[in-house]
């Protein structure tokens, strides 16, 4: 079985900064694109920002100059470094990797179950 687990939400002022965190457990052969997507309350989920294995990234439009992604293929983790940030990121992040598991055939998509940010004065 593979699983994935954020952390590092937490309720912070506007301006503020929060570093999240993906990590990924199971038996895995190889991981193609690291990404994190977000969802407000209402609205569907987005695309936040995303890695490919060579490490080419793309962030939504919202949150360039603002959030860095990195990502480690050697622990096989996905971090999330978010500054500046406005109450318009209020949402749960989630974590979503195109994971080839050992025994498996293919690639697949492995969802976390996401980790809540708020931001408020």
């Amino acid at each position: 079985q593979v699983h994935l687990v954020e952390s590092g939400g937490d309720l912070v002022q506007p301006g503020g900064s929060l570093r999240l965190s993906c990590v990924v457990s199971g038996d895995i052969f190889t991981i193609a694109t690291m990404a994190w997507y977000r969802q407000a309350p209402g609205k569907q989920r987005e695309l936040v920002a995303g890695v490919s294995r060579t490490g080419t990234k793309n962030f939504a439009d919202s949150v360039k100059g603002r959030f860095t992604v990195s990502r480690d293929n050697a622990k096989d983790t996905l971090d999330l470094q978010m500054n500046n940030l406005k109450p318009e990121d209020t949402a749960v992040y989630y974590c979503n990797f195109q994971i080839w598991p050992r025994y498996g055939t293919n690639y697949s998509n492995y969802w976390g179950p996401g980790t809540q940010v708020t931001v408020s004065s």
